[in-house]
């Protein structure tokens, strides 16, 4: 991105007006979007964090309803409760006042079904490297996956008492959102 190719920005600037403007150099560096954010308060509006998968098919704001700023969403492959995931979210709900999870994994995802040497072997045969120390918590039924990392977070010291979690299943081939827990 970035390097004139037409595929990304070459500019992004935030204007005295709180105006994030984003010119493309395939435009003419015409304005094509901007997206007020200074008038915006860094914790999430409903107070709500989104855990989900980074598969781009998935459009959290459509699905949930949202508008930028209402809340927090943390995205990864397989939308899993990583270490890492678990760093942002205890920063949210300690730092800004969240506290509501939605843990959305999805069909058709790329790590249902597929196994950690798979993964591994095909990074290796890509790179020349050993992968074999990565562990990308692929699975093969969907609402095990789901119950497993709302567990995870129910069972966590760190997160505040009485938090409200909900784990979901998205299908991507009707656009519905399946409650799980």
């Amino acid at each position: 991105m970035g390097d004139g190719d037409g595929g990304g920005c070459d500019r992004w600037t935030l204007t005295s007006t709180g105006r994030f403007h984003i010119v493309p150099p395939m435009y003419g560096g015409g304005e094509i979007n901007t997206i007020p954010v200074l008038d915006l308060p860094p914790a999430p509006r409903k107070r709500l964090v989104v855990i989900t998968c980074m598969d781009s098919r998935l459009d959290v704001f459509r699905m949930l309803d949202l508008e930028i700023g209402d809340a927090h969403i943390l995205r990864n492959a397989g939308g899993r409760v990583t270490d890492d995931t678990l760093r942002s979210l205890i920063l949210s709900m300690h730092v800004m006042n969240t506290n509501e999870v939605f843990v959305i994994h999805h069909t058709g995802c790329g790590l249902h079904r597929v196994t950690n040497a798979d993964l591994q072997s095909r990074v290796g045969l890509a790179t020349g490297q050993d992968a074999a120390h990565i562990d990308f918590l692929p699975f093969d039924d969907l609402v095990d996956s789901v119950l497993g990392d709302v567990e995870r977070l129910r069972t966590l010291p760190l997160l505040p008492i009485g938090i409200t979690l909900h784990g979901a299943i998205y299908d991507v081939h009707t656009g519905t959102l399946h409650r799980v827990i």
